[in-house]
């Protein structure tokens, strides 16, 4: 049973003297926006902070305005959405265009680490016996319907960066009536098929998976790359400007998701380290290991016996995409080391109701670039935002 908490209304006019951007909440009232902040629990006990922008002083709280759902990468949090700024992140330009906006968290990120019985910190801790599978089956459900019953509206549009789209294909093809409550979806660097992703980091680990999953379990290990002090600490003081450092933890970024340093703000990394990374289960990075590996968009391999047990076969079920009813767009580019074209389109097979393909009109444009890049505003948030007026 999902249970709803209202925690609080605040209102900033931009005049408290928030310089350094901490995290979500310090972003979204440093920039003059309005904000709420909303607790939901799931049907398996985790509790979920999600943040609402209701509006601004140039555009007031009103009813009735659509709604505008925005949902996070892996090992992100909502500060990926507003770090940005005005003008420039996706939730602050929605906002501006009159949608009443969301951000949701992934239960184990900063904002949602708690749970009605398991503590995230414990040694000895079922907290993080998840991957992006649960997400998708038990989190977006739950801040999808409180969303809904608060509003008052009965649809709502979908943003969702990498994780966000994994997750949104989970629910909508294990919980299809969550289809006709999304009026439409538009899915930045889809993420589910991934045999021929490039990201140097995945494919090295990924043969070596299963031994990775018996080694953290021995080690007690749980949480894959957790926030803490000290990197948020570091990330603000080596990646400032002016720091000699700052092109180091440029590179640390490429590294990850590809190279493409014209869209990368060097002002912007202190406050993407400070929230990045937030943390995520050690089973959401080995689910996605598994996708490459077998080629398939599908259910967690827990092992032949397990699985046996759990699916009634020894291979984990494929996710029925075929159930994805809600238009769906997909935003992709040509440089993107997690999400390949290839992938996509084969994605874009599968869904009966597509709105279309979309690419970024930049080659070099890479995964982190569709939240971070420079130019996002012009070569993608515009045109997400107008495909969501068709819809209205």
């Amino acid at each position: 049973m999902v249970k709803h908490k209202n925690t609080l209304f605040l209102l900033a006019i931009g005049a408290f003297g928030l310089t350094l951007a901490k995290n979500t909440v310090d972003m979204i009232l440093g920039n003059g926006y309005f904000l709420e902040q909303h607790e939901v629990t799931t049907a398996d006990g985790y509790i979920l902070t999600m943040f609402r922008i209701p509006g601004s002083p140039a555009n007031p709280v009103v009813k009735g305005k659509n709604v505008a759902f925005l949902m996070h990468g892996l090992l992100s949090s909502s500060a990926d959405l507003v770090v940005a700024g005005p003008g420039k992140a996706i939730a602050y330009m929605l906002v501006d265009a009159g949608y009443d906006v969301w951000l949701g968290n992934a239960r184990g990120n900063t904002n949602s680490r708690r749970h009605i019985f398991h503590d995230p910190d414990a040694r000895k801790t079922n907290f993080w016996d998840f991957s992006w599978h649960e997400i998708g089956y038990f989190d977006l459900p739950a801040m999808i319907d409180y969303t809904l019953a608060y509003t008052g509206r009965t649809t709502l549009h979908y943003v969702g960066h990498s994780l966000g789209t994994t997750s949104f294909f989970v629910m909508a093809s294990t919980r299809p009536d969550y289809n006709k409550k999304i009026r439409s979806m538009h899915a930045l660097a889809p993420v589910a098929f991934m045999s021929n992703l490039r990201s140097p980091f995945v494919r090295a680990f990924a043969p070596f998976v299963h031994q990775l999953e018996r080694v953290t379990n021995l080690l007690g290990v749980n949480e894959f790359l957790p926030s803490n002090e000290m990197m948020v600490l570091g990330g603000q003081r080596l990646c400032e400007d002016e720091s000699p450092f700052q092109e180091v933890c440029a590179n640390v970024l490429f590294l990850i998701a590809g190279y493409n340093s014209p869209q990368l703000n060097r002002s912007l990394i202190p406050a993407i380290l400070a929230n990045t990374p937030a943390g995520a289960s050690k089973y959401e990075l080995i689910h996605y290991a598994q996708g490459y590996n077998s080629g398939r968009f599908r259910q967690y391999d827990f092992g032949l016996s397990v699985n046996q047990a759990r699916y009634g076969s020894i291979r984990p079920p494929d996710y029925p995409l075929r159930r994805v009813t809600a238009p769906v767009a997909l935003h992709y580019s040509d440089n993107d080391l997690l999400a390949d074209v290839s992938d996509v389109r084969k994605l874009y097979s599968y869904l009966p109701n597509s709105i279309g393909l979309f690419r970024v009109p930049d080659p070099r444009w890479t995964h982190l670039d569709f939240v971070y890049g420079i130019d996002a505003n012009t070569f993608l948030y515009e045109r997400v935002i107008s495909l969501m007026k068709r819809y209205n």
